[in-house]
């Protein structure tokens, strides 16, 4: 898939691209006074939720179609341009009614095949951006399909929206953001546009600027943040959006560095990292033939191949040992459990080719 810019004329390409507004248009006055706020900090974009899809039926759910005409109005008078999300395609059909500008498809949206084809199916013949949050859970082919799925429908002005992926784990991320994930969608497709979503990804207003740093580091072409003109007030999600001046500061303080002027430097270092590359891999082969030496010991004195005491003692110990090494210790347990699980794999391997041969201990 080749995906068009989803720049709007008056829009700079340079980075970052910045949607911002509150969570929630909740009236009309609180839209023009963050609209205006937002306009005078610099922002062309902004950003309402007009139907808002919670967790638990009984929340504020969004003011719904009265209020595009606060958008529009906003628009009217400000010169920005209005984004929102669509669920249905009866949103679709009101959105597009309304003038707004770029459509948005919410995580949970986006983890429904069904709602995301009928989203499709009403964009057709429309040429309009088209911005997709990942799914909740962290399924990369869902993401794509969610793509494949607009794209099929002739939507060629596409871009994608990291806001991180929901958990039962207790972490300082209200989502966490698993970096891997939106990394390999951009492998897959290097022209695709990824904006970066820290307010749902940190849920907190605090961890705004480092998230966003960090997606500047990634390399990521922009921001979707939620800006409330007073925000300890808003009628959903307060602890996340920040006011209109927070977020200008905010902006001032990211560094965007240069990726074209670096690479020739870069290259000592990336000679470095492929010859340390090359022995991580030797070593590998070479522990890899350690575990076939222990599963042809195993069978040879009928012995299971898991032993579950051990495996817990390695992964303890080498993930201290990688702390005090300065790595994360959860990044060391990945690391381990995918080699365990190929060391499982290749004395597995051992174990049935000597029934193919005839096991030795059959023989005793």
């Amino acid at each position: 898939m080749e995906f068009e810019s989803i720049l709007l004329p008056g829009i700079d390409a340079k980075r970052p691209l910045v949607i911002a507004g509150p969570c929630s248009a909740e009236t009309e006055e609180q839209v023009m006074t963050t609209a205006r706020e937002l306009a005078a900090a610099g922002v062309k974009i902004f950003r309402a939720g007009v139907w808002k899809p919670r967790t638990k039926p009984g929340g504020f759910e969004g003011v719904g179609s009265p209020a595009l005409k606060w958008l529009m109005q906003a628009e009217k008078e400000t010169g920005m341009y209005m984004a929102t999300e669509v669920a249905t395609e009866k949103h679709v059909y009101e959105a597009l009614k309304y003038g707004i500008d770029i459509l948005w498809i919410g995580a949970r949206t986006a983890a429904n095949p069904f709602a995301v084809q009928e989203i499709a199916d009403t964009l057709k013949g429309v040429d309009i951006p088209v911005l997709i949050k990942n799914p909740v859970n962290p399924d990369l082919e869902l993401w794509i399909g969610a793509l494949e799925r607009l794209y099929n429908a002739g939507i060629r002005r596409l871009g994608v929206i990291h806001r991180g992926f929901s958990t039962t784990d207790k972490t300082v991320y209200r989502n966490i953001p698993q970096w891997h994930i939106p990394i390999e969608l951009k492998r897959r497709f290097p022209t695709l546009p990824i904006l970066c979503d820290p307010s749902h990804i940190g849920g907190d207003r605090n961890l705004i600027f480092k998230i966003s740093q960090q997606a500047m580091d990634l390399n990521y072409a922009g921001l979707i943040v939620e800006s409330h003109c007073s925000p300890d007030e808003a009628w959903s999600d307060k602890a996340q959006q920040v006011t209109p001046a927070a977020l200008k500061e905010i902006l001032h303080n990211l560094v965007i560095r240069d990726t074209v002027q670096t690479t020739e430097d870069l290259s000592v270092l990336r000679d470095q990292i492929d010859d340390l590359d090359n022995e991580l891999l030797q070593l590998l082969a070479k522990r890899m033939r350690v575990s076939r030496e222990i599963g042809q010991y195993k069978l040879e004195h009928n012995m299971p191949i898991l032993q579950t005491q051990r495996y817990d003692q390695i992964l303890s110990d080498r993930a201290s040992q990688g702390e005090r090494m300065e790595m994360s210790g959860d990044f060391i347990r990945k690391v381990l459990e995918a080699i365990h699980s190929e060391s499982v794999r290749q004395q597995m391997v051992v174990m049935e080719r000597e029934k193919k041969n005839g096991s030795p201990t059959a023989e005793k």
